[in-house]
């Protein structure tokens, strides 16, 4: 809902000031109406509406709209502020913070009690120990006074919320108890009848004259936790020191009297910290965050006469906007930073931070002070600079949780909002002037999207938003910033006039210092975003022009492939193309501002859990060499070498040009080395490709031959499932079992076609990707159907391919004893491989593992399984690592990779 707030001024009342305002101030009363369009979605402003704000992005456009008739009065004695309502509760990303934090910290106590048994066990018998000596009648006073402080503190902090008529927040406290106590029992029943016996012994004790284990998380301290953080403490540290006695005191009156243990105490602080910041976000926090009537006062008390003003776009980072007209002076660009809007988007950036290396990344203010501090360093070094930027005037504190930057407003039209054609090449040179003078100060700007240039005219350009600037700037960062531009210009104008108007202003040099920052991970998430999308609109308009010039015999299919091989080509590599022809000997390689690639987190995760799997489920002892059957395990090894020959068979099978077989083979076995690296169904894909195009074929065709191997193996994958699921199901249950698994099989596939048939949004996805496949995959079809031995070569080396690894599972499986029929390895197999290859990790780290112990332990011991998937994937993923990594080497000498 929007309304309009109306700030009454009035000079010399004789009632009293508003909260928080100084005395002599004016009076503030806050008169909220709705407007006539409330409830109704609202319209897009038109001609004609004069109270619409003005266009522009940070950097304000236009005038402030002066107020309706009869909103104020033209004395100045009246203010009015237009504005939407803000909601009366707040999502808070500080509270999500805390709630992470909290649980996290959860997970870590139940990790480390299950670990480290010996330690946990140990403090609870040294302070158990130790506390005998205590005298009885301090522990029955400890009992008695926290007993009676757990229950006064809260109850005389709920009556304090409610006499300061601030019952919103006391039911926000209520809710948070119950949900404690509620979780607090299912942790005790949990601990009690499903926890390992190592946490039951951290967390609870059996006491010495018998009876009841006692309680892992006290049932009613960790409620009193939770309620009295919903309710705030933060502002408050009187009660919040209150709290914490109380809580310190209960739980040392517990230890005494041996009715708890410090990992249970531990976890009921967590649990009802956690408890309550999680429904505080969910449900919302009262919104506190500064208004329209604080921001007039605010700018009255640092000399300014405001009379009107109304939100504009935020800036980036969710920061405020205000456009205020004054009554005697320039309007003015005001910015709100607030502690929640610092807050925003902390999981991104924290990842980031990891992600990058330091000087890739603008590390983030720590407190309010200090954001206030370095966007005022930072526009008034830009303005010394000589940068055409807004000015700033003015900076204030708003209360404990607010300040305010006063900029001089300048009216005009972000690049964002300008069409294609009114991009200029007066106007880029304008930002590129600017963006020289900074960075001739060592400033940089790390902002330069579309959003942050603001266009006042044709020929002028004001830099805005350098909020996230640095100063002292190293030279990687300011290369990053012309990267950063160019790619901005390129996605309107295209790469030859960005790259020409930079050339221009910057020099021949900069402009080649800038290639190796060229790269995605070094851009703003907005740009990445506006890549991909361009990218792939380019690649579908030209896969929908080449159907249609095939389709009327235009150009042939060959043509049309360069074509959409062409347009595929992403913008950064032409961007690239461009300043090599300006600077040949230009840097190529890009520069390395990843220290932790996601895959490498992924592989890390993976493995982890396969070790984690490994360590669980393998009990000391039980995993020996000495049970190995070396005959079975030979002959494991003969099948995973087989495989290889069968992957060179289903490849060459589909490719019409001649290939060499051996190195076919060599390239198969470099996949295994390239595995390490990259998900089960990508690497090999990748490799594939690459290798064919090497050998001779166009682009086109190798993605086309690669893909139709990729669609025949998934139809032979998918087609010996069912078949080998239709004979373990014989097996078992005779026919029946064989005629079910048809029915379900067909009746699961019709389901899920109507399903596709009736969502539009599925329709529209098959339909483009059965588009292109008839226009690569099918015609390469077409052209095998000419050689009839071709496809037998590469339909047997599928079939020889899924036979071959089943057989290796299977000799894995008898060599440590196992007995299983060959039909449900096969299944099991089938089954695992394609878990591993959904789950991007690495050759399937973890995920293969994880399926097929699962699976093999339904029908055999579970040290078993898993000794011989161990074997399995020693045979078919770690031990070809060296061989594969000397092909690869190999081929990439040759030249055939």
């Amino acid at each position: 809902m929007t309304g309009t707030a109306d700030v009454d001024v009035d000079q010399g009342s004789a009632e009293p000031t508003s909260a928080g305002a100084p005395t002599g101030q004016p009076k503030v009363s806050l008169v909220k109406r709705t407007s006539p369009g409330a409830g109704r979605p609202p319209r897009r402003a038109g001609a004609g509406d004069e109270s619409k704000p003005p266009p522009g992005g940070p950097g304000g456009a236009g005038g402030a709209p002066a107020p309706a008739a009869g909103s104020g009065d033209q004395d100045g004695d009246h203010l009015a502020v237009d504005e939407p309502l803000l909601a009366a509760r707040a999502h808070r990303p500080s509270d999500l913070i805390r709630f992470v934090a909290g649980v996290l910290g959860i997970i870590a106590l139940f990790v480390i009690a299950n670990i480290a048994i010996s330690t946990t066990s140990g403090i609870s018998t040294d302070i158990h120990t130790n506390i005998r000596h205590v005298a009885p009648w301090l522990t029955t006073f400890g009992n008695l006074l926290s007993g009676v402080a757990v229950l006064a503190v809260p109850v005389a902090f709920a009556v304090e919320r409610l006499i300061k008529r601030d019952g919103l927040r006391v039911a926000d406290g209520v809710l948070s108890a119950v949900l404690a106590y509620g979780i607090s029992l299912a942790v005790d029943w949990w601990v009690a009848a499903g926890a390992s016996s190592a946490i039951r012994k951290a967390f609870t004790l059996m006491p010495e004259g018998g009876g009841p284990l006692t309680e892992p998380v006290h049932g009613y301290l960790a409620p009193v936790i939770a309620f009295m953080t919903a309710v705030g403490l933060a502002s408050r540290p009187r009660w919040r020191v209150a709290l914490w006695t109380v809580v310190l005191l209960s739980g040392v009156t517990e230890l005494i009297s041996g009715s708890t243990t410090p990992l249970s105490l531990l976890l009921t602080v967590l649990l009802g910290w956690s408890v309550a910041y999680g429904t505080l976000y969910t449900i919302g926090s009262p919104n506190i965050r500064p208004t329209g009537q604080h921001l007039m006062l605010g700018l009255r008390r640092v000399g300014f006469t405001p009379r009107y003003a109304h939100r504009a776009p935020d800036a980036p980072g969710g920061t405020r906007r205000y456009v205020v007209n004054q009554q005697d002076g320039p309007a003015l660009d005001v910015h709100i930073i607030d502690r929640e809007q610092q807050a925003s988007g902390f999981f991104y950036r924290a990842w980031r931070r990891l992600r990058l290396r330091t000087v890739a990344v603008r590390r983030s203010p720590q407190s309010l002070r200090q954001a206030l501090e370095q966007e005022a360093l930072i526009a008034y070094a830009a303005a010394a600079a000589g940068a055409d930027a807004p000015q700033l005037v003015a900076t204030s504190e708003l209360g404990p949780d607010a300040a305010v930057l006063v900029y001089e407003q300048v009216s005009g039209r972000t690049l964002d909002e300008l069409d294609d054609g009114e991009i200029g090449d007066d106007l880029m040179a304008s930002f590129w002037k600017s963006v020289g003078a900074l960075h001739g100060r060592r400033i940089a700007h790390r902002r330069l999207t579309g959003e942050s240039l603001l266009a006042v005219d044709g020929k002028r350009g004001v830099l805005v938003n350098l909020s996230g600037g640095d100063i002292a700037a190293g030279d990687l960062t300011l290369r990053i910033d012309v990267a950063q531009l160019l790619t901005t210009f390129a996605l309107r104008i295209g790469p030859e006039r960005a790259v020409a108007v930079a050339r221009a202003e910057l020099g021949r040099d900069r402009m080649a210092a800038s290639l190796p920052l060229l790269q995605p991970v070094g851009l703003s998430r907005q740009t990445r975003a506006d890549l991909a999308k361009q990218a792939k609109e380019r690649r579908a308009a030209a896969q929908a022009l080449a159907l249609e010039q095939v389709a009327a015999g235009e150009r042939t299919r060959e043509q049309a492939e360069e074509d959409i091989a062409a347009a595929s080509e992403d913008l950064l590599s032409r961007i690239r193309e461009q300043i090599l022809e300006i600077a040949p000997e230009a840097p190529e390689a890009p520069a390395k501002l990843e220290r932790l690639r996601p895959k490498t987190l992924i592989t890390v995760v993976g493995m982890a859990f396969a070790a984690y799997l490994a360590v669980t489920t393998i009990q000391p002892g039980q995993l020996k060499l000495s049970q190995l059957d070396v005959p079975w395990a030979l002959v494991a090894l003969a099948c995973a070498g087989v495989t290889y020959i069968a992957a060179a068979m289903s490849l060459t099978g589909f490719v019409p040009e001649k290939l060499p077989f051996g190195r076919t083979v060599a390239a198969q076995l470099a996949s295994s080395f390239v595995k390490l690296v990259a998900p089960a169904a990508i690497g090999g894909i990748a490799l594939n490709t690459r290798y064919l195009q090497k050998a001779g074929v166009r682009p086109g065709q190798a993605v086309a031959s690669v893909g139709a191997s990729q669609l025949a193996g998934l139809a032979g994958h998918l087609m010996l499932l069912f078949c080998f699921g239709l004979i373990t199901g014989s097996a078992s249950n005779g026919g029946a079992g064989s005629e079910r698994a048809v029915i379900i099989g067909v009746l699961t596939a019709a389901v899920l076609a109507l399903v596709v048939a009736a969502v539009a949004p599925l329709r529209r996805f098959v339909l483009t990707r059965l588009r292109s496949l008839f226009f690569g995959v099918v015609p390469r079809m077409l052209d095998l159907m000419q050689t009839p031995s071709k496809l037998v070569t590469g339909f047997g080396g599928i079939l020889l391919l899924t036979l071959t690894f089943t057989a290796c599972l299977d000799a894995s499986v008898k060599a440590f004893g196992g007995s299983m029929d060959y039909a449900t390895v096969a299944v099991v197999f089938l089954t695992a491989n394609a878990a591993g290859s959904a789950v991007p990790t690495p050759g399937g780290i973890g995920a293969i593992e994880g399926a097929l112990i699962v699976a093999l332990s339904l029908g055999m011991p579970a040290a078993t399984a898993t000794s011989a998937v161990f074997l399995y994937r020693a045979l078919t993923f770690w031990l070809p690592v060296l061989p594969g990594w000397i092909a690869y080497t190999y081929l990439q000498r040759k030249g055939a990779l």
